[in-house]
Formats: structure tokens, C-alpha cells, sequence
């Protein structure tokens, strides 16, 4: 069996991923002689290798991106790898309708670092959250499948956690300002528990800041229950002298705000 045949097998099944290893069995063919033939079909456009040894095919409607698109074969990846996950962050934000400016990255949850891939003009960065495996997930279905993506709350909660990958605190405000109307109060603060809680005070800070204060009323309570030390708005920023929201115990040293 030739390369090209292997392919469009796999593509007329609905499969659009494999691995060197798949093809060479398929192919009959030892790895050394099936990664020469992958690679005359990749110089073609007509597949890519988003991470090494696994292959995506690319459709013809695909080919100015050179590569699949993230959320159909991230799946697929992360299954090869063995490894838990979820779109999340900015990306998750745009699945759930809050994308006020497009992610120029697919942003993906995983239990440890990994480095990014950069695949024709795909771009993915993983963002490492040791209880990757404990958050919860609502199912998404692409053209290839299905796509694990957190919930409206933990996709809050993360943008909050880790403010710098998504372009600071004034866009995570803007935002949560979108988000507002999918988040679910008792939810959030079920999400709060997988969280430091630092994370649920700054959240309820924005969530105040942004005019949800009925979405945030079970998380303050969560809040008070958990007595925290006082945590400043900003992470990076000097906090001594700053003013104090006492409700969230969090020191304003910095301000923020939404474009909404």
C-alpha cells in the first residue's frame, strides 16, 4: 500500500490522525521507510506533524493553515499521550460565546509543563494545573469528535489564576463581563474548592467589579468560611498601603478595568 492510499483510507473512515507507528504496520513498511514517504506527503500540504511521530492529514479547505485545526486533533493528541486535559482559558472563554477579541492561541490544561506546538500557522500552549484530572468539563463536539472544555466556572476561575496568559486583568474583566450570563452561582462555588483561594478572592472582586454580584453571593460565603490572609488584586505588584475590599480580603494595588 502506497502513503497516499493510507491516507485516504483513514480520511474515508472519518479519521484524520495516526501515528508513525500505525502507518508503517498499515504500510508494511519499517519506520525509517514509512517517515520518508510521511514526509513526501507533508512537503505536499496534504499532512503535518503537530507533535513527533503523530500525524494529522489536512483536508484541502485546511491547507492555508497547514496544519488541522487545534480543536480537532487535540483530542486525538492527548488520548496518544496518555494525558489528562481540557481547553481552557482564553479558548474556552471563546467556546462559551465570551471571546471579545479572538485568542491568537489555542490554550490547553494539562497536569504537568509541556512545551508548546507550533504546526503550519497553529499555534497551542499548554498551561500546567496539577489537578487537571479532578476539574470538571462539559463535552464540545467538532467536525472530528468531541473536545473536553471547562465549565463556565472553572474557565473564571482559571482566568483569573493565571491572568498572564490571558492578556492581564482588564481583559479577564472584560471577560468575565461576557461570561456572566453562563456562570451558575452554586457551581462557582463548587468550583472554588479545586482552587486556591486566593483565586475565588480576586474573582469575586472582578465579579463585583463587573455588576455580577448576584452570580458571587455562594461564593462569598465560601470566602468568609475559609478565612484567608488578605491577597493583593495584582500579583506582581507592590501591595503595602494598598486599600482593603474586606468582603473579598483583597488588596486593591492596581486598577482594573473592562471595556464593557
Amino acid at each position: 500500500m502506497l502513503a497516499v492510499n493510507f491516507v485516504s483510507n483513514l480520511m474515508s473512515t472519518g479519521r484524520y490522525t495516526f501515528t508513525v507507528a500505525q502507518a508503517a504496520e498499515a504500510l508494511d513498511q519499517s519506520l525509517v521507510a514509512t517517515r520518508a514517504a510521511l514526509r513526501r506527503l507533508a512537503k505536499k500540504g496534504e499532512i503535518a506533524m503537530p507533535y513527533r511521530g503523530f500525524w494529522v492529514i489536512v483536508p484541502p479547505e485546511y491547507r492555508s493553515l497547514g496544519c488541522l485545526p487545534p480543536e480537532q486533533f487535540i483530542p486525538q493528541l492527548m488520548e496518544h499521550l496518555e494525558e489528562p486535559y481540557y481547553a481552557g482559558l482564553l479558548s474556552a472563554a471563546a467556546y462559551h460565546g465570551a471571546a471579545h477579541h479572538r485568542p491568537q492561541v489555542f490554550q490547553v490544561v494539562v497536569a504537568k509543563n509541556r512545551p508548546g506546538i507550533d504546526c503550519g500557522k497553529v499555534r497551542i500552549r499548554f498551561i500546567a494545573r496539577k489537578n487537571t484530572a479532578d476539574i470538571p468539563t462539559v463535552p464540545f463536539k467538532t467536525p472530528r469528535g468531541y473536545l473536553k472544555l471547562s465549565t463556565p466556572e472553572v474557565t473564571a476561575f482559571d482566568l483569573v489564576g493565571y491572568p498572564e496568559r490571558a492578556v492581564g486583568l482588564d481583559n479577564v474583566a472584560t471577560i468575565l463581563a461576557e461570561l456572566v450570563e453562563k456562570l451558575d452561582g452554586k457551581k462557582l462555588a463548587e468550583a472554588a474548592k479545586l482552587s486556591p483561594v486566593a483565586w475565588a478572592q480576586r474573582l469575586g472582586y472582578l465579579l463585583e467589579l463587573v455588576e455580577a454580584e448576584a452570580v458571587s453571593a455562594k461564593l462569598a460565603s465560601f470566602v468568609e468560611k475559609m478565612k484567608p490572609v488578605p491577597t493583593p488584586l495584582i500579583k506582581s505588584k507592590p501591595f503595602k498601603g494598598a486599600q482593603r475590599d474586606e468582603r473579598w480580603r483583597v488588596m486593591i494595588n492596581g486598577e482594573v478595568e473592562s471595556e464593557l
